[in-house]
């Protein structure tokens, strides 16, 4: 970079030397090419505005310089407008995508309810009227169809949910994660009595988030380990917290079958993800054979 810098130095002064004694469009152009190699290389906007005020001191001393020089000073500073330019437009666009694509979801997903619905609806009123009629295997079938539409079912409330809350604004205030995930925890086991699953979770767990939201990303995580266990001989979840560089990491750590990794990219975590992100956190998974560890960073916590 030292040596990139001094090279811009004397070109600088060079041109702004033919600049002085009036070489016109020509000068122009060089401070437009100084300008591109000074972004090219690294060097912002204040060292070239430091390299233009010591060329101006090499070049006129203590004279007071012409007209052209401000014209050759914004020549230089134009590539930096454009690449600014470039980002800002290309933020926008990329906004405008974000906006469009979960407008779409959103459509869609309301769009789906209602043939969902009338399938479920009639599922269920064959299984009932034929009821006698039918054989277990029909019976099984049915069974499927419904549990199926049950599903998906899940997954639109899921698109619904990760639609409202990138628009959603957010609340930073003290929370308590501990009585959340026990809450959690007991929303599931109501559901299905049938399963059993030992929880752990560590007392006085507090973070400075958004209280609903946090419910609702320890829903997705604690309901993916429930999932992830239900093939372990002793289910088992942990949630707790960490203490990495000053900074406090949480996590939610289960025993059941390792996952594969695209499965992290499933509705529920990315849910996940798009909850801590907004909180300017960060997520990442470790999965061993053992078990999977989903954690996640709420910073102010």
């Amino acid at each position: 970079m030292d040596r990139k810098r001094a090279q811009l130095e004397r070109e600088y002064s060079t041109a702004l030397r033919d600049c002085v004694h009036g070489a016109g469009e020509l000068a122009l152009t060089h401070a437009y090419e100084l300008g591109r190699m000074a972004a090219g290389t690294g060097i912002g906007v204040v060292e070239l505005a430091a390299i233009h005020d010591a060329a101006l001191r090499e070049v006129l001393g203590e004279e007071a310089p012409p007209a052209e020089v401000d014209q050759f000073f914004a020549e230089a500073l134009s590539p930096f407008e454009m690449t600014h330019r470039g980002f800002k437009e290309a933020n926008e666009r990329l906004e405008t995508a974000v906006r469009e694509l979960e407008a779409f979801s959103y459509s869609v997903s309301h769009d789906l309810r209602a043939p969902l619905r009338t399938i479920s609806a009639f599922t269920q009123a064959l299984a009932e009227e034929l009821r006698y009629q039918l054989d277990e295997r029909c019976r099984d079938h049915l069974h499927r169809v419904l549990a199926a539409a049950s599903r998906m079912n899940e997954r639109i409330d899921a698109l619904l949910e990760l639609s409202r809350i990138h628009r959603a604004p957010i609340g930073r205030h003290r929370v308590d994660v501990t009585a959340i995930a026990l809450a959690a925890i007991d929303e599931l086991r109501r559901r299905d009595v049938t399963r059993r699953l030992g929880a752990t979770v560590a007392p006085e767990l507090v973070a400075e988030a958004d209280a609903r939201l946090v419910r609702i990303a320890l829903d997705n995580l604690i309901g993916d380990a429930w999932k992830a266990t239900a093939g372990a001989s002793s289910p088992h979840v942990e949630i707790n917290a960490i203490n990495r560089c000053g900074e406090t990491v949480f996590f939610v750590r289960d025993n059941g079958a390792s996952r594969p990794a695209e499965q992290s990219e499933s509705i529920g975590l990315l849910t996940v993800r798009r909850i801590v992100e907004r909180h300017g956190g960060r997520t990442w998974v470790e999965r061993e054979a053992t078990g999977s560890t989903f954690f996640f960073t709420l910073p102010g916590s």
